[in-house]
């Protein structure tokens, strides 16, 4: 097993690529979409580098080319990305002791693939040091982010001469079941999980697309809900495997 900065950081590039997957076609498929929706090449790649987060990417893209105002598309764009904030906390307690510069870029570059990978072996590796740490989560973004701005340019460039049937746009679901699948591991996690898939598709017919908006915070409060409820009977609520 890895032991030190060196060895996890090339740790995490290593279990990092097999990402490249999804993550390239659906970098492709954004600047596919970014063109057709009337950006050129450099705003397509600004849109890439600023946010970094696919799938609010493709949310507020759709929702500006659906005519929605520019507040609702911000708004439903932030509450996709509602997560990185749940995501920042529960690593705070490994990250949180390193230096300011680096927890800078650590949240620049937190995205699911980056916190999926820490995450999981973080709490395998108890003993690691917060440098360790560090450099596995660096390493694990290492193939995967750069790769996002490149193929993003790649599809603007291409634009509509990939052929339809390629049908890129499987790597946006499938990068999410194979990422969150296996983290829905206690009861307030499946709670939320499924509160936030049924009210979206209950509310899918909503004007602005405000369904989502209305299922994330949905999934969130019968989440809390449910945690709460364990806590008061003393128990965890882990999905035994």
């Amino acid at each position: 097993m890895a032991s030190t900065p060196k060895s996890t950081y090339w740790l995490g590039v290593r279990e990092g690529l097999p990402f490249l997957l999804v993550v390239g076609p659906f970098a492709l498929l954004f600047g596919v979409v970014a063109t057709e929706a009337g950006l050129n090449v450099l705003e397509a790649l600004t849109f890439s580098v600023v946010v970094i987060a696919g799938a609010a990417q493709f949310t507020a893209l759709q929702l500006l080319q659906d005519q929605t105002p520019v507040a609702i598309a911000i708004l439903s764009a932030l509450a996709v990305n509602l997560r990185m904030a749940m995501y920042s906390a529960s690593l705070t307690p490994h990250l949180g002791r390193a230096p300011v510069w680096q927890r800078a870029f650590a949240a620049y570059f937190l995205v699911d693939q980056s916190y999926a990978l820490s995450i999981a072996k973080f709490e395998k590796e108890r003993d690691w040091t917060v440098r360790q740490k560090v450099a596995y989560f660096f390493g694990c973004v290492t193939p995967v982010c750069p790769m996002w701005y490149v193929l993003t340019v790649v599809g603007a460039l291409i634009g509509n001469t990939i052929p339809p049937e390629y049908a890129l746009d499987f790597a946006l679901p499938i990068t999410f079941i194979a990422m969150i699948a296996p983290m829905l591991r206690s009861l307030p996690h499946l709670t939320a999980a499924m509160v936030a898939v049924t009210v979206a598709l209950v509310c899918a017919g909503l004007p602005l697309n405000l369904g989502l908006l209305v299922a994330a915070v949905a999934g969130m409060i019968a989440g809390a809900q449910a945690e709460l409820w364990l806590a008061r009977r003393g128990v965890t609520g882990e999905v035994r495997t």
